[in-house]
């Protein structure tokens, strides 16, 4: 006996829910960043994900006297299984994208945010830290579309003009040919030593806030 189509798509449906709710349990919102435990980049294939993990895998293991340490081990383990299954992968994928992009538009306002120059600011020092990020996980592919610094930020690229003005006059960030924009190492020395001056704990405050909120 044939069922009817309706009950079939019922059916799929469910299975689709059960897994779903499968991965959703697996993956919960806190997750950590599993890219920045191995240190590579959310592109990264699963041939240097496997060969990043057997070099930190080795300095952390616990027999190891030197540099071992069993709750960094612990954690390189869960990213390596959680980051070489492919479903899992995408799931979390999703999840940490999420984060990313809330975490840049979170510290992009300072607490006052009805000063202007404060504004500038903070919104300066986020799209260096962007494009920091960027270079440091991806070498070879460093730049960054304005459309996606517009994303990250959560400040339309009109508003971003300024901004990326006076970033390039101070050679902080320069312009691809591809019209790409990238942090320079003024730019690096520069960010380094605001965070090492005055911490994260402003911007950190600023996001508590808003995820309060």
């Amino acid at each position: 006996m044939v069922r009817p189509t309706s009950a079939l798509e019922g059916e799929r449906r469910s299975a689709d829910n059960l897994i779903d709710v499968k991965y959703k349990v697996m993956i919960p919102t806190d997750a950590p960043d599993y890219y920045e435990l191995l240190q590579i980049s959310p592109n990264a294939e699963p041939e240097t994900i496997h060969r990043v993990y057997r070099l930190l895998a080795q300095r952390y293991h616990p027999d190891n006297q030197h540099t071992g340490d069993e709750t960094r081990f612990r954690a390189l383990v869960q990213a390596y299984e959680l980051l070489t299954d492919p479903e899992r992968r995408a799931q979390y994928d999703v999840l940490y994208n999420e984060v990313r992009k809330n975490r840049f538009q979170a510290v992009s306002t300072p607490e006052r945010a009805d000063n202007p120059i404060e504004v500038e600011q903070m919104v300066r020092l986020t799209v260096l830290e962007v494009l920091y990020e960027r270079r440091r996980t991806e070498p070879s592919k460093a730049g960054v579309f304005v459309l996606d610094l517009e994303e990250l930020t959560g400040h339309a690229r009109e508003h971003l003009e300024f901004t990326l003005w006076y970033l390039t006059r101070k050679s902080f960030i320069s312009r691809e040919d591809n019209s790409k924009l990238s942090i320079t190492a003024e730019g690096i020395d520069y960010l380094e030593a605001q965070v090492l001056t005055n911490g994260p704990r402003k911007r950190l405050e600023a996001h508590q806030k808003q995820s309060a909120a």
